[in-house]
């Protein structure tokens, strides 16, 4: 396919924010994709979502390119991307006047010769490996008319902006190759949650039967998404939610760790798919000796306790050892974990997602060997009394976790979902995951640092992140006391897209969880909204940008502030 026809799509696409104009325009193009892999550009990436190769270039390395393929010097291309604040943007005024100066001859650009090099990026390595990046993206550019520039460059950095989102795909695949039956937009979800690879599914909706998609089935060592929680404020909000009995489970202050075993092999992804096995070797270990299985998939919460007093830590004590590849003997002595399942979702080569939550958790505590500070199914009652359940939340509160989970006997397991038959119940101080969009330079102590952070959460528009506040409080000076200014801006620096005096605009990535002391109305951000005192508490590289709090999220935390004012 010529990449031009695939750059017009995303115009189309990116013409309209109405989703079923998306759906409409998505539709179309599907029925005449051949190429199965066009559908990993469609969400901006080369490869199914489990898989951790990343295409990974910088905006150094993309304006590198941009002024060797335009033959613009690379302090114009900072100028217009500092003007612009879109490096794709840039691209395509650039190749454009490029066009008009010269006779331009370059050959047609397809999708395949596109991914083709994309592809080798991440398998670069050693001496070289810059200069050979940029020649591959160069040769792409230099070949772009400017409108494939733009979608090339966004692709690259990865910023696509063109609104698509997995139910876009999910409803598109369902309408042109079901037209729309009913259920097949249901079952397009289930073969998409199995799978994770909308190539596979693109396959299988190709011939047009639902007996191809229920062929699609989990596979142990290809992550999935893990299934999340809605909030509720009291533990009589969740019994009128979930109907009496439920299980009341604790809310664990960990990090999510989804555990496959596949006899002595074993692997472990965080929630947001990415394989910290080597960062955990005793985690493999408990897995081999405690889990009574021959193969499964587990999900579970990694809580951090103090090694000589066995007191659980809070996540933020032991974040760090998600993302460190070095040091891995003396972290995990220094910041042991124990590993808290709470639901079995494929076990002994059958997938447990549709069977009921009750009957999924009784296979795993049969299977699991407790050994407190290594690895135990998760403390867990099941009762429809609200005296007991409360007692049981004021034990988990006690033990240093967050709260508690409320969960429906009868439901079955829903990847990457936030579902209302799982509702997680935490104290009244309030708290929200939101990402950094932007930040300010410091002055005095602070100089050289960013040092005052605009916190955003997810808008209603696919790609939109709207103001919600400024943070500065809650972040160290010096680096032995936590996450300090200067480890901050070591992170965000790199992400800066535009800059205009002391103040910078961040691209969406690091993801921080803040307290706040309550939401108020404000017209100095664009949400509308202000959050009143927010300090921040941890960083969160465990979790992806799809997982931040968004709009309706925020108002429904307003409302219920408000109905605690009448009514508290």
């Amino acid at each position: 396919m010529k990449y031009q026809k695939l750059a017009e799509f995303y115009e189309q696409a990116s013409s309209t924010t109405k989703r079923l104009e998306k759906t409409e325009f998505l539709s179309k193009f599907l029925k005449e994709l051949s190429e199965r892999d066009v559908m990993y550009l469609l969400e901006g990436s080369i490869y199914p979502e489990y898989d951790e190769r990343r295409i990974g270039i910088s905006n150094q390395l993309a304006i590198k390119a941009i002024s060797k393929s335009t033959g613009v010097e690379g302090k114009k291309v900072i100028h217009e991307w500092k003007k612009i604040g879109d490096l794709g943007k840039v691209a395509q005024k650039l190749i454009e006047n490029k066009k008009q100066s010269t006779l331009f001859a370059k050959s047609i650009l397809t999708t395949q010769k596109v991914l083709e090099n994309l592809r080798k990026l991440p398998e670069l390595e050693g001496k070289g490996t810059v200069g050979k990046k940029l020649s591959l993206i160069t040769e792409l550019l230099s070949s772009a008319s400017p409108v494939e520039a733009l979608y090339l460059v966004r692709t690259l950095i990865g910023d696509l902006r063109i609104g698509i989102q997995e139910s876009t795909i999910r409803e598109s695949l369902a309408k042109t190759f079901f037209k729309d039956k009913e259920d097949s937009s249901r079952k397009v979800q289930e073969a998409i949650d199995k799978a994770n690879d909308l190539a596979i599914v693109f396959d299988a909706c190709k011939k047009r039967s639902f007996k191809e998609l229920e062929k699609i089935s989990l596979e142990v060592g290809k992550p999935i998404k893990a299934m999340l929680a809605q909030k509720v404020l009291t533990i009589a909000d969740g019994f009128k939610a979930l109907g009496k009995p439920c299980a009341v489970e604790y809310k664990y202050d960990g990090f999510r760790l989804i555990i496959h075993k596949q006899g002595e092999e074993i692997k472990l992804f965080t929630r947001s798919l990415e394989n910290v096995t080597k960062q955990f070797p005793e985690v493999v270990e408990y897995i081999k000796k405690y889990v009574l299985a021959k193969s499964c998939i587990l999900d579970s919460e990694a809580v951090g306790f103090h090694k000589k007093t066995k007191e659980y830590q809070p996540f933020q004590s032991i974040s760090q050892r998600i993302r460190r590849k070095y040091d891995i003997e003396k972290l995990q002595k220094e910041l042991p974990v124990e590993i808290n399942v709470f639901d079995i979702i494929y076990y002994n080569g059958k997938s447990k997602l549709e069977e009921p939550f009750e009957k999924r958790s009784k296979l795993l505590r049969k299977i699991i060997k407790n050994h407190p500070y290594k690895i135990i199914a998760s403390k867990q009652i099941i009762t429809g009394d609200g005296k007991r359940a409360k007692e049981f939340y004021k034990k988990a509160l006690k033990d240093n976790q967050e709260g508690v989970m409320m969960k429906n006997l009868k439901a079955p397991y829903k990847p990457g979902r936030r579902v209302g038959n799982m509702l997680k119940i935490k104290p009244e101080e309030r708290d929200l995951d939101l990402v950094i969009t932007g930040a300010e330079y410091g002055k005095g102590k602070r100089s050289g640092w960013l040092s005052s952070f605009i916190l955003s959460c997810k808008g209603k528009k696919p790609g939109e992140y709207l103001e919600i506040g400024k943070v500065g409080t809650g972040i160290k000076e010096k680096e032995e006391q936590g996450i300090s200014f200067g480890e901050l801006t070591k992170k965000l620096t790199p992400l800066i897209i535009k800059e205009k005096g002391k103040s910078v605009t961040i691209k969406p990535k690091i993801i921080v969880s803040v307290t706040y002391q309550e939401i108020q109305r404000s017209p100095n951000y664009n949400s509308g909204w202000a959050l009143r005192f927010p300090r921040f508490t941890a960083l969160r590289p465990d979790k992806p940008l799809s997982e931040i709090a968004d709009l309706k999220e925020v108002e429904r935390d307003f409302s219920r502030q408000k109905r605690n004012w009448q009514y508290g």
